[in-house]
């Protein structure tokens, strides 16, 4: 009879030789944090859907941002996108469009229908979201989909806060607005818009919980000095009205005072509506405008015209008076006595937005002193039961940052209403750029989204950026270096000179079997996405 067969390993082989003795080092797998994901003030786990949209999976894509954020569409046209300049493609060639895909997954979900996942089960808890912005409406799709019951209340006749009555429709169309929306409606939750609410203390007394995201659309007022017939409008004031489809006689000569995005989009605006001389004031220079650079540049092109180092002294009624700054060693502007007439048909102010806070005064405690409802880490005001977020609080003013307040305190009310600690587990270490093995990536050049021509963008409120198609959605999202994240490029499997990584299968990446890893090393060096460490062996 034949002899089973056996294996004979030679005397000096690693598999005969349990060599993971020899190791004072061993190499780990782990999942490190994205400098994208860190980056998003929504908290969308941005690599995991852009992963998801690499193979075309685009509804899935779609419902891993829905986790985070219910405005994809939105915040893919007006997000500043602080994940790219965090994004380490930029330092190999170009950072991802991480926003045009976004903007792409979030109209696609329009066109196709596509819903949310289903609401859990109710909890019989009653929410009350005072304020249908984005902070509000986020905080709604959130509480909604953990099963409690909720209303908004909006003094406006339509939802969308400032999304609608602040943002120009040649950045974020009504449409998409109303879609995103709807959707979220859609989850049970009651809208009752022309209401206000006049008594915190007795909402508070009426619902289980009340989320304040009243927003900050008051115009901030200076006092300057005008003679008769002044025509001085607010630039809040000025889109609103634009918004609502009764925008304002400017005349030919507008003049805006400020330097943020909402002065860049009063003089555009103005632009639209007949100015041929739209004019920004602003008392500092371009490194210290606030407004961003593809703001500012967008309105160049449009025929926006800035006067640096600058501030209006008196308003007249076809006439401002200007005064020359300079800076200080600080950088603080300081007045030089150098006055300049300009002719102007209006003055528009743009200097800031205040929260309307009447219906808070009469809660001890609920106001800073900046007018700002005062809140802890968890949101929570003062007053047991009522949170808030958004602009009514201390903070960046942006939509995004707005919508992940919503996102945020939704998930401290919910904790609030279970009686149970909310419990937020540490990021992982961050994966910086130099963790990454570049080589592995070959060069591909961001794609470039369409724009309106020049002379339709000065005369409509024509959306001005394109979006992407599903092709160029696709090779956009596949730019992604995943950063971090083992993608199963196969790499530490190829190279182990000892043998000792195992494949688990698709999806299940990969395990290291340490009686025979030696800990050289070379799986970290090659893993193109930093996804490998190296930890001492405890002695």
């Amino acid at each position: 009879m034949d002899e089973p067969f056996a294996i004979t390993l030679d005397v000096g082989s690693s598999l005969a030789n349990h060599t993971g003795t020899w190791r004072t080092e061993r190499p780990v797998y782990l999942d490190r944090t994205p400098p994208c994901s860190a980056a998003c003030p929504a908290g969308e786990q941005i690599q995991r859907w852009l992963y998801d949209a690499e193979d075309g999976g685009y509804e899935a894509a779609w419902r891993t941002i829905m986790r985070a954020n219910p405005f994809p569409a939105v915040t893919g046209r007006v997000c500043y996108h602080p994940c790219e300049s965090a994004c380490n493609r930029g330092e190999l060639d170009t950072e991802v469009g991480i926003h045009s895909v976004e903007r792409f997954l979030g109209d696609e979900a329009v066109r196709a229908g596509w819903t949310p996942d289903p609401v859990a089960t109710a909890t019989g808890r009653r929410v009350l979201v005072v304020g249908a912005g984005p902070s509000g409406l986020s905080a709604a799709h959130h509480l909604a989909r953990l099963g409690h019951a909720v209303t908004v209340r909006d003094a406006q006749p339509q939802p969308g806060g400032m999304m609608r009555y602040g943002i120009p429709a040649y950045r974020l169309p009504r449409d998409v607005i109303d879609a995103e929306i709807t959707r979220i409606l859609a989850l049970g939750v009651t809208l009752e818009t022309g209401t206000t609410v006049d008594d915190v203390e007795a909402a508070a007394r009426e619902f289980d919980a009340v989320y304040l995201a009243v927003g900050a659309q008051l115009g901030h007022r200076t006092a300057i000095p005008a003679g008769d017939g002044a025509r001085i409008l607010d630039a809040v004031a000025l889109l609103h009205d634009v918004a609502a489809g009764q925008p304002p006689a400017l005349g030919r000569r507008v003049v805006v005072y400020g330097g943020g995005d909402t002065a860049l989009d009063a003089a555009r605006s103005a632009r639209r509506l007949g100015a041929t001389d739209p004019l920004v004031v602003y008392r500092r220079t371009h490194d210290r405008m606030p407004a961003h650079d593809a703001e500012l540049a967008q309105a160049v092109e449009e025929g926006v015209t800035v006067r640096w180092l600058s501030t209006v002294a008196h308003a007249d009624a076809e006439t401002i008076t200007v005064e020359r700054m300079e800076l200080d060693e600080r950088g603080f502007p300081q007045p030089t006595g150098e006055f300049e007439d300009l002719a102007a048909d209006t003055l528009v102010l743009a200097l800031g937005q205040d929260v309307d806070s009447s219906a808070l005064t009469g809660v001890p405690g609920m106001l800073d002193e900046a007018g700002l409802v005062r809140t802890g880490p968890d949101f929570a005001t003062a007053r047991p039961g009522v949170f808030a977020g958004g602009d009514a609080v201390a903070g960046e003013r942006t939509v995004t940052t707005a919508i992940g307040n919503g996102a945020q305190a939704a998930a401290r009310i919910d904790a609030y209403l279970r009686g149970v600690p909310l419990k937020t587990p540490p990021l992982p270490p961050p994966a910086t750029f130099d963790l990454l093995n570049t080589v592995y990536y070959s060069d591909a050049p961001a794609s470039v989204r369409p724009r309106l021509d020049l002379a339709r963008r000065v005369s409509t409120f024509d959306e001005i950026e394109g979006g992407l198609d599903a092709d160029t959605a696709l090779f956009e999202a596949r730019r992604c270096l995943s950063c971090g994240t083992c993608f199963e490029c196969d790499n530490c499997y190829g190279m182990c000179p000892d043998n000792a990584i195992t494949k688990l299968g698709p999806g299940l990446r990969f395990t290291i079997d340490y009686d025979y890893c030696k800990g050289c090393g070379i799986c970290v060096a090659e893993c193109p996405a930093g996804a490998i460490t190296l930890e001492p062996e405890e002695s």
